[in-house]
């Protein structure tokens, strides 16, 4: 890999061209991901919004849950936003029916803990990692974090609830940056799976 990592967009239902756009606008070579080949030949990986259970179902139907779990677990860096947060959690309060997850945070996250889609909003959100004024976050029937484990670290909250976290090379969000054109969550995970190739190649 050169400076410039090759970020996948989990392209199964969601905001995948919008994440495109921004990955794109954070330096990486940004390609949709459908397939376990494709999956096999990125650096990192976003998993986008969308319905939690559809994308479940989705990856179980292409063939790229287990390859998708292993990667992570081999520590793939991997960025959830909303339902791609509650794929990385370790459990779900409410799951539907058979639902399950990728893994790779220990958190436990609820689902459309913020409301229905009718009480979508946008609020300033204190990222930390990310430097200048607060990220406008989109907030889409968005789960929260109820806990998290001693290695998993908090980087942001809404009212009294956890809505970014990181542990290791995994970060997720309850919110949406890709839907404002605020790049710079964006470019902290690209930054995220610079770095992890820097220290793969030592």
């Amino acid at each position: 890999m050169t400076d410039t990592p090759v970020v996948g967009v989990l392209a199964l239902q969601g905001d995948v061209r919008e994440h495109l756009i921004a990955l794109a606008a954070a330096d990486a070579v940004a390609r949709p991901v459908r397939r376990p080949e494709e999956l096999a030949e990125v650096d990192g990986l976003v998993i986008p919004g969308g319905e939690s259970t559809t994308i479940f179902k989705l990856a179980e139907l292409f063939g790229l849950l287990e390859p998708l779990r292993a990667r992570v677990r081999d520590g793939l860096p991997v960025y959830g936003t909303c339902a791609g947060m509650i794929m990385l959690a370790e459990k779900i309060l409410d799951p539907r029916s058979g639902q399950e997850t990728v893994g790779g945070i220990d958190m436990i996250v609820r689902r459309n803990a913020f409301g229905r889609q009718n009480e979508s909003f946008e609020a300033a959100v204190d990222v930390r990692g990310v430097e200048g004024d607060p990220v406008e976050g989109v907030f889409i029937r968005a789960p929260w974090v109820e806990s998290v484990g001693a290695t998993v670290e908090v980087l942001a909250e809404h009212e009294g609830h956890i809505v970014a976290v990181r542990q290791g090379n995994a970060l997720a969000t309850s919110f949406h940056p890709e839907l404002t054109g605020d790049h710079r969550v964006h470019a902290l995970f690209v930054e995220m799976v610079r770095s992890k190739a820097v220290a793969g190649s030592l």
